[in-house]
């Protein structure tokens, strides 16, 4: 039977980001993407304009459906999540949903570059940690990382034995396979760590091209959980991902994509399926 994927995650019109990203890549995976809209927007809030509405008090009625049909998923993402009610809802989507040999994916999408979003007040950052525990793979950002944690961001690079040990630290409260996604390196790498429990770290790094574009996170967490599920290992997944990722990011470059259109994914989406 075809696998199948919760995305937990906002339904963003034009932007490419969140499951307007997710659910092309897991499908391109022979994966069947299922959509749990957290929040349906025109565009994301990068741009200008924006139409934003709030999913929160209909996800529970819409989630119903799938209980009633006794739905079985062999994995789910989340993404981000703007409320303390959200969280709590995905927890019982999880708890609900989530079999023996279902794996949970978690993108804990709270800030970056040493700041978290509006939303993320102590309270929701609190409130996050309770949906750490439910995690088997995680993608925090450095932001991320320190914040679930309990440490200030750093003001140099963090070593990796340093990273190790915040990894082992979040470990501690779920997740078995945890890569830190996005690190300036220098002015021309970005270090991806990966940490696996009870193995060694393991690093990729890839080109730094451009600047940050909405939606890498969003393609790079698609891109594991398809790998993932298709039977790659964690370290063989996250280098899938970051490699497909900056050759999209490659192609925006050179065809002039602005920042915040996201990533040009429809270019290579072929290759996705290509092994499988």
């Amino acid at each position: 039977m075809q696998k199948k994927i919760a995305l937990i995650n906002d339904m963003t019109g034009f932007g490419r980001c969140a499951i307007a990203a997710m659910a092309p890549i897991v499908s391109a995976m022979k994966i069947q993407a299922v959509p749990i809209p957290t929040a349906i927007l025109s565009t994301h809030t990068q741009f200008p304009v924006y139409y934003f509405d709030d999913y929160t008090s209909r996800m529970k009625d819409y989630i119903q459906t799938y209980k009633d049909l006794h739905l079985e998923f062999d994995a789910i993402a989340t993404g981000f999540l703007g409320s303390e009610e959200q969280v709590d809802i995905v927890i019982d989507f999880i708890q609900t949903f989530k079999r023996k040999e279902t794996f949970i994916l978690v993108d804990p999408v709270m800030g970056d570059h040493g700041k978290l979003y509006k939303t993320y007040t102590p309270a929701m950052c609190q409130k996050m940690k309770e949906l750490v525990q439910y995690a088997d793979l995680m993608t925090p950002n450095l932001t991320e990382l320190v914040t679930l944690v309990d440490r200030p961001y750093p003001e140099s690079l963090p070593s990796f034995d340093e990273l190790k040990e915040m990894c082992e630290q979040l470990s501690r409260q779920g997740p078995s396979h945890i890569v830190v996604t996005g690190i300036p390196f220098n002015d021309k790498q970005i270090l991806n760590f990966i940490y696996n429990k009870h193995e060694d770290y393991q690093i990729v790094m890839v080109d730094r091209i451009g600047k940050d574009r909405c939606g890498t996170g969003d393609v790079i967490a698609a891109v594991i959980a398809g790998s993932y599920l298709n039977g790659l290992s964690f370290y063989e997944s996250v280098k899938k991902a970051t490699a497909f990722a900056s050759k999209c990011i490659r192609f925006c470059e050179q065809t002039h994509v602005p920042h915040h259109y996201g990533l040009s994914f429809e270019e290579y989406l072929y290759e996705l399926g290509e092994d499988l």
